[in-house]
C-alpha cells in the first residue's frame, strides 16, 4: 500500500479538526491543549477512530481522499477514547 502525499495531507487536516474539537469538548476551553498537542491527540484519535469504525462497519466510506464530517467524527471520537485511556492510566498507575 502506498501513501500520496493527498492523503497524508487529509490526515493532517482530520487530525487536527478532531484533536482540536476533542481539546475544546475535554477542556472547555476555545484553544484546546495547543496546536501540536491537539494534531498529535488528532492523528492517534483518526487511526483509532478509523481502526474502530472500520472494524464494527460504522459509516462506510472513510477510506476516501476527502475531509467529511464522517472523518472529523471518526477522528473526535478516537481522540475523545484516547485521551479517556490516558486520563485512566494516568490515574489508576499513579495509583500503585
Amino acid at each position: 500500500m502506498i501513501i500520496s502525499w493527498s492523503q497524508v495531507i487529509v490526515w493532517l487536516i482530520v487530525g487536527l479538526l478532531g484533536g482540536t474539537l476533542a481539546g475544546v469538548v475535554v477542556r472547555w476551553q476555545r484553544e484546546g491543549f495547543g496546536w501540536w498537542t491537539n494534531l498529535g491527540i488528532g492523528l492517534v484519535g483518526a487511526l483509532v477512530g478509523g481502526v474502530l469504525f472500520r472494524l464494527f462497519g460504522i459509516l462506510p466510506g472513510l477510506d476516501a481522499i476527502s475531509i467529511s464530517l464522517r472523518d472529523v467524527l471518526s477522528a473526535v471520537t478516537g481522540s475523545i477514547l484516547f485521551l479517556l485511556g490516558l486520563w485512566a492510566w494516568h490515574k489508576w498507575s499513579g495509583a500503585l
